[in-house]
């Protein structure tokens, strides 16, 4: 049976943002705020090093909490995680399927109609959740793009969400602007919660905020 997913606040780490404080810390925190759903990131690391990172985030993550790596593969799968999340330029999504079985999440990325076709044309079942964006353009991904506002979230949320497909906002978004993000199953959050004074504060902020998602 495939992990559970609550994408309604997901958290992708940052381990610079998160300093002096560990990312276990913060997403313990974090976690206790409200958020529902964690994604280990950190492309500096070494492999052994991101699978240090995984375990030790595993280890403060409660039930249900899904936990996702960035890209790697085998990171994720080594260290247990309940899926992974790809971009575009990454491994092809039915192959990182065909790795990771049945039972595993899988993210995609899409920042335009072209991208968000690419996982439509996925047989059923391939991908699990659509991370849209960036909605504003971000200092954590300068590579992301020119931000896609909220109708145009809102825009590409619909065609996943017709076929069948959950999708989580990613890029910009903060406890301020989290209401104006609507159509998506839930929203991705780093600096917001990685580089706040106090995570868990800053995660029940976010939460309350978004609410409204409709």
């Amino acid at each position: 049976m495939r992990a559970a997913l609550d994408p309604t606040l997901y958290l992708v780490t940052d381990t610079a943002l998160s300093c002096p404080r560990t990312v276990p810390d913060v997403v313990r925190a974090a976690v206790t705020g409200g958020v529902t759903a964690v994604q280990v990131r950190d492309k500096d690391a070494s492999r052994r090093e991101l699978y240090e990172l995984t375990l030790a985030v595993r280890a403060v993550l409660p039930p249900g909490v899904a936990l996702f790596v960035n890209d790697a593969v085998d990171v994720a799968l080594l260290a247990g995680a309940d899926g992974v999340h790809v971009g575009q330029d990454d491994l092809p999504p039915a192959e990182v399927r065909a790795l990771i079985g049945p039972d595993r999440l899988l993210g995609l990325s899409a920042g335009n109609p072209a991208e968000l076709a690419v996982a439509l044309a996925l047989p059923p079942g391939t991908v699990d959740v659509v991370g849209i964006g960036p909605v504003w353009s971000t200092p954590t991904k300068p590579d992301a793009g020119a931000g896609l506002g909220p109708a145009g979230v809102a825009a590409l949320a619909a065609g996943a969400r017709a076929a069948g497909l959950r999708s989580v906002a990613i890029g910009g978004i903060s406890a301020a602007n989290a209401a104006s993000v609507t159509g998506v199953d839930g929203v991705c959050v780093v600096s917001a919660v990685c580089a706040a004074p106090d995570p868990e504060a800053a995660a029940r902020e976010l939460r309350a905020a978004v609410g409204v998602l409709a």
